[in-house]
């Protein structure tokens, strides 16, 4: 079994028993076989049409249907037994000996059902039906909404991409917790919710070291004082281990000290101005598609960035596993918690309860990671996809960010990635794929209050630049080879591209630390964000290949990290 490792070590209980591996498969839907063997076979948690997979891509489907037994002992039937699902993209239906007992929309997020009262003793069987149709306005992020990946649409992952397994609880049990570190006190505030009554016993420990404790009613926020004081950094990611007891039930977790905002113009670290020094990551694999193939993957992932020089990433179009959020914490690696927002058609106010719902469910999973420092749930809102010609209702911008800070007042929130900004974020975001001489222009004028980022603002609408921080979170993406030096590339159907392309390795370093060195002594920007990390499929302008290997000499890497540890200005101040 592949993937056997808990998903989210945030919320772990010992009665954790994977399910991933060999289940029964077969596409489309066939309401007889609620309860009945299918023919093929598929490796969860990889999608069908992965390599790890071990199903064929067919991208006229879309639906299949999975399958397996599980056993039961009488001992799980006494207490809440309980099937999780990582996350199944789009729609899924989960049955158990042809008893209905879940669904879930949403192709992200994480989602359960409670399966005692359809279950016996010995062999149960599970079976769940998945729907998927990128093209029903729903959040699909970068899958491609033709038969073929094409510009910078990519595979399609339909069906379970995210861990399985069975969870055994008493039935008083704790539902979930809330970490809300203070620096200030050198205290964290934790927040459980339980079903049932009775006290709850908080036990914090640092390394092995027992450092707090506190206990309380079911229901109340308890405080626990530090009696040591880790902040969590970048670059050293900090961890303080917790034990959560209630009555018969126990959970472990972590939580990070540390606190993040803007003041001015400056993204704060623990009252510290930290330049974000990101890269984009889009997260797919080559055989895995959405799922990484290991942990040892994840890991790689974070310490190709941290090589070169970055400090964070910006997590685009996807949520990502907890797993590699959980690896982010480990390493000090800042990131933005973002969605696949890509698929919603912005000026359809009806789209907005689906788009809601599954954002608020990705917030509420990913509160307590320390990693996470920025909010960030749209992504160009601009003109449709589809006909270029209906442009997003501000209305829906600003309830996702009235609605995302409600959710969350303890982080910021950029309510749109490159534009078109609403009435209201916390900071004014831009993309500018203009090249060295076009970005100079644009963010000189930026800093002299004048940001004029093509597509920023929606001409005629009214909202316009209100002195908030500056962030410039794409630039760049320049393929090496394949056309002349310096030429403008537009986004080709299938072949590899990048927004620009260079002769050779020593024009792309040139032109990486003339950018690099330029951003970096702008005094009034936070941060930026390169595109990208790794190539994908055939949008081929990343540092590393798709199979993660350097695209440069061991003396280019280094140069490309010398220009990304150079100090900011905004650091200096």
């Amino acid at each position: 079994m592949v993937r056997s490792e808990h998903p989210d070590p945030q919320f772990k209980r010992a009665s954790y028993t994977c399910l991933n591996g060999q289940w029964e498969f077969a596409w489309g839907k066939d309401g007889s076989k609620k309860n009945a063997a299918l023919a093929g076979t598929v490796e969860v948690p990889f999608c069908p049409g992965s390599a790890l997979s071990g199903v064929p891509a067919d991208a006229a489907q879309t639906d299949c249907m999975y399958s397996r037994e599980i056993e039961v002992t009488e001992k799980d039937l006494a207490g809440r037994l309980v099937v999780h699902f990582g996350a199944a993209d789009h729609r899924a239906e989960v049955y158990l000996n042809g008893t209905p007992v879940g669904a879930h929309e949403g192709g992200y997020t994480p989602f359960a059902a409670e399966i005692g009262g359809a279950a016996k003793a010995g062999k149960n069987r599970l079976t769940v039906f998945v729907h998927d149709d990128v093209r029903e306005n729903v959040p699909s992020g970068k899958q491609t909404p033709k038969q073929e990946s094409f510009g910078c649409f990519y595979s399609k992952v339909t069906g379970i991409w995210q861990t399985v397994w069975l969870e055994r609880t008493p039935r008083s049990y704790i539902k979930s917790i809330r970490f809300y570190p203070d620096v200030a006190r050198a205290c964290v505030h934790a927040a459980v919710a339980c079903e049932g009554e009775g006290t709850v016993r908080i036990e914090v420990s640092y390394k092995g070291r027992p450092v707090g404790s506190a206990e309380g009613a079911a229901g109340q926020t308890l405080t626990v004082m530090l009696g040591e004081t880790h902040l969590w950094e970048a670059g050293c990611g900090r961890l303080y281990d917790v034990t959560v007891f209630f009555g018969e039930d126990t959970v472990e977790s972590y939580f990070g000290l540390r606190d993040v905002r803007y003041e001015g113009k400056k993204f704060l670290l623990n009252g510290k101005s930290v330049f974000q020094r990101f890269v984009l990551d889009q997260g797919y694999y080559e055989d895995g598609l959405y799922t990484a193939p290991s942990v040892a993957a994840m890991q790689r992932d974070i310490a190709i960035a941290q090589a070169l020089g970055f400090n964070g990433a910006r997590l685009h179009q996807k949520v990502f596993e907890p797993r590699y959020l959980y690896e982010c914490d480990r390493a000090g690696y800042l990131v933005w918690g973002e969605y696949a927002s890509w698929g919603v058609e912005y000026g359809d106010l009806r789209a907005k309860g689906v788009f809601l719902r599954e954002w608020a469910e990705a917030v509420e999973r990913d509160f307590n990671h320390p990693c996470i420092v920025t909010w960030c749930p749209l992504n160009e809102t601009w003109e449709s996809l589809n006909d270029g010609k209906t442009v997003r209702d501000r209305r829906f911008v600003d309830a996702v960010y009235a609605a995302t800070k409600a959710l969350d007042a303890t982080r910021p929130c950029i309510d749109v990635s490159g534009g078109y900004h609403g009435t209201s974020t916390d900071v004014a975001d831009f993309h500018c794929y203009a090249g060295y001489e076009g970005l100079r222009e644009h963010m000189l004028r930026a800093e002299a209050g004048a940001p004029d980022f093509p597509k920023m603002y929606l001409l005629g609408e009214g909202t316009k630049y209100n002195g908030e921080p500056l962030n410039l979170s794409e630039f760049g993406g320049v393929s090496l080879g394949g056309m002349k030096a310096e030429q403008t590339c537009c986004i080709l159907e299938q072949d590899g591209w990048g927004y620009e392309a260079v002769r050779d390795e020593e024009a792309f370093l040139r032109y990486y630390e003339k950018t690099v060195a330029f951003l970096l002594s702008c005094g009034q920007l936070s941060g930026f964000c390169y595109t990208q990390l790794y190539d994908v499929e055939q949008e081929q302008n990343g540092l590393y290949d798709y199979a993660r290997r350097p695209k440069f000499s061991a003396a280019g890497m280094a140069r490309i990290r010398k220009a990304n540890a150079a100090a900011a200005a905004i650091e200096q101040e």
